[in-house]
């Protein structure tokens, strides 16, 4: 066994001793089973011969390390997936997290046009100070090639301890030759509030993003703000596309618009201690100010502790579609060697009582697929004025608003990265700062330039007629019923062909937001999005019917 491969099985030698002591204070915060003692170290001795007999008499050499790594992910994958291990390479992500901060250069990258590029650069750090712009394609990183890496991999080359320098080498539309930088990685917030205004007279509007340490302070200050500006009549709480993050982070949020004192989160686990009920400890900055909360099917984990906190009090009406459904706790313990394990140790209940949990991890159906609630299962839980909510499935807005699908098109554009490449050029052939608005002109040009792409896409009911000429054939339909599908097939590309004036007024829209996010950043980009919002136009017309509000929210 080489000295490498001993200092291998030492390390995860303390994974495993690091585990054990976990899973000993378990046992003795519960009472003595001799039997669960008995099987967890007989589990041990077991893995732990096995582990050594493959990595040191296996035919062929075995990767200590991945060999130890497949086995955690083994054990782990029988669990939930937010049950998970951290090597210490990933350790900058829960300092993200947890934090909201990291070492790097102010960008935000994205795989575009087949390969990573910036996607939006963050105003006030080294990377906008030096010159960096949205659209430039990444050569090298610290003289490592990257044009196969992906996403994760870049994202990792360019963080790194603040104050430490990085060589960055990009190709950017109408420039001949690549551009070197040479930059000074810093220590990046990450903002959990990425905009706050108003969207019309007396209607605030606050987007939350993320759920770090500073996420209450962040939302404090914001109302703050909005409430010396102007009259606040209204506000809305975007939480949509809101992962998560920390649970007291939530509570604090939640905070900032119920009565001191009031029940926000309790959870509830194996562990006495993971037994806790989290109070509301200020003062209210909002106490009866009228408001919504926005959600989606993503949003989730701590969003939906505050979403579903302020219905169960009567406080906000949730308004979009439903959220995703997770009423799982993780705690984060350090291991050995930089490590960490974040484990499910709790469920959470809203004020009423209810668990938003969807799915159960732990038990499948005949088909292997894991078991979901039925509605006509799911218990009934009332709000502080007796309205009814149910258990399991995220939290059910009061008002659901699905979303509107931009149509075949739309999506295609987006999905190709149509807008963000011909804005990459077109900003390479005219003076940025001469520019102010999408105008007949450009948009003009974006038909020229897809044209040049030969962009195309499929209407659905060009699928839809290929399916029904196939089964006609096979039934051995007449000549004339085939005669006139292929007259309608014929209709429907004429139809396609007018498909850039048929969408005409979404592809301003997009052109719009990414001409916005490149001249103001993200705030521009999310400004841009509201006038054809549905959802955040529901929210404001709630607000400004203070009958319909108050019919709806009861009490």
């Amino acid at each position: 066994m080489t000295g490498k491969q001993v200092q291998m099985v030492q390390r995860h030698a303390g994974f495993l001793a690091g585990t054990m002591l976990v899973m000993c204070s378990v046992a003795m915060a519960t009472p003595p089973d001799e039997d669960v003692f008995f099987k967890i170290n007989k589990s041990i001795d077991v893995f732990g011969r096995v582990y050594r007999e493959i990595t040191t008499n296996y035919v062929d050499d075995v990767d200590p390390e991945k060999f130890m790594m497949a086995g955690i992910d083994g054990m782990l994958e029988t669990l939930d997936p937010y049950t998970v291990y951290i090597g210490e390479q990933e350790g900058d992500e829960v300092d993200l997290l947890t934090n909201g901060k990291y070492g790097g250069i102010g960008v935000t990258i994205g795989f575009r046009e087949g390969s990573v590029r910036v996607i939006s650069v963050m105003d006030g750090h080294t990377a906008q100070r030096a010159g960096i712009q949205v659209g430039d394609r990444f050569l090298k990183i610290g003289g490592v090639r990257v044009d196969s890496k992906k996403t994760d991999e870049v994202r990792a080359l360019m963080r790194g301890e603040p104050g430490t320098e990085v060589r960055i080498l990009v190709e950017r539309d109408g420039e001949p030759k690549p551009l070197e930088f040479v930059l000074i990685r810093e220590e990046i917030k990450v903002k959990n509030v990425t905009y706050a205004g108003f969207v019309k007279p007396g209607i605030g509007y606050v987007r939350l993003e993320r759920f770090s340490r500073q996420a209450g302070d962040e939302v404090r200050q914001a109302v703050k703000e909005l409430k010396l500006s102007d009259k606040l009549d209204g506000l809305v709480l975007d939480l949509r596309g809101n992962p998560g993050g920390l649970l007291d982070a939530a509570v604090e949020v939640v905070s900032k618009f119920v009565p001191k004192g009031s029940l926000v989160v309790s959870t509830r686990g194996r562990r006495p201690e993971a037994d806790k009920k989290y109070y509301s400890s200020e003062d209210a900055l909002l106490p009866a100010t009228p408001m919504v909360v926005l959600t989606d099917r993503s949003s989730a984990s701590a969003s939906e502790i505050v979403a579903g906190g302020l219905q169960d009090l009567d406080r906000a009406l949730v308004v979009g579609t439903r959220t995703f459904g997770k009423g799982l706790v993780q705690t984060i313990l350090p291991l050995n060697y930089g490590a960490q394990l974040k484990i499910t140790t709790a469920r959470y209940y809203t004020p009423s009582g209810r668990c938003i949990q969807e799915i159960d991890y732990l038990h499948k159906d005949r088909d292997g697929i894991f078991i979901v609630t039925p509605d006509s299962l799911k218990k009934e839980f009332k709000t502080a004025h007796g309205r009814v909510v149910l258990e399991h499935g995220g939290v059910t807005p009061d008002s659901v608003v699905p979303e509107v699908d931009p149509g075949p098109m739309i999506r295609d554009l987006n999905r190709k990265s149509m807008f963000f490449k011909f804005m990459n050029k077109y900003l390479a052939q005219h003076r940025q700062d001469s520019l102010s608005r999408v105008t007949d002109e450009m948009v003009d040009a974006f038909h020229a330039f897809l044209t040049e792409e030969k962009f195309d896409f499929q209407e659905e009911t060009e699928g839809k007629l290929k399916d029904v000429r196939t089964l006609a054939q096979s039934l051995h339909y007449g000549n004339d019923v085939l005669d006139n599908l292929d007259r309608l097939q014929s209709a429907v590309e004429k139809e396609k062909s007018r498909g850039f004036d048929r969408y005409r007024d979404h592809i301003e829209d997009g052109l719009t937001m990414e001409l916005m996010g490149r001249l103001k950043g993200e705030h521009g980009r999310i400004e841009a999005s509201f006038h054809d919002d549905i959802q955040l136009n529901s929210a404001v017309g709630l607000l400004t019917s203070l009958k319909v509000y108050q019919k709806k929210i009861g009490g």
